[in-house]
């Protein structure tokens, strides 16, 4: 079964629906990584849960944490860590402090 969320699109002037996968995880977090560096952070710390919540879908029955969990750890550089794993390696409280510079 294939998930799906509502975005707002302002070039349209509406909602579009859209369906959550590994690009809406890999935009999300980009957004955030700006946003951090835009505010002069050195460092952002992002809990896989929250990241799901803030993309649609979670929590849900039909989440796509695995999905936000390899997405995560595919976009860390080499001196970013991981400050907590869930027991299952893909759940709702992997924690990766990414580096901004």
């Amino acid at each position: 079964m294939e998930h799906f969320i509502k975005e707002y699109d302002e070039g349209k002037g509406g909602f579009t629906i859209m369906e959550v996968n590994a690009e809406v995880f890999r935009k999300e977090l980009t957004k955030i990584f700006v946003n951090a560096k835009e505010q002069g952070k050195e460092f952002v710390d992002v809990k896989s849960g929250d990241l799901h919540s803030q993309v649609g879908g979670y929590p849900g029955s039909n989440h796509r944490m695995p999905t936000c969990c390899s997405v995560m750890k595919s976009m860390m550089k080499a001196k970013d860590e991981i400050l907590e794993k869930p027991p299952l390696e893909k759940g709702a409280s992997l924690v990766i402090r990414y580096f901004l510079k």
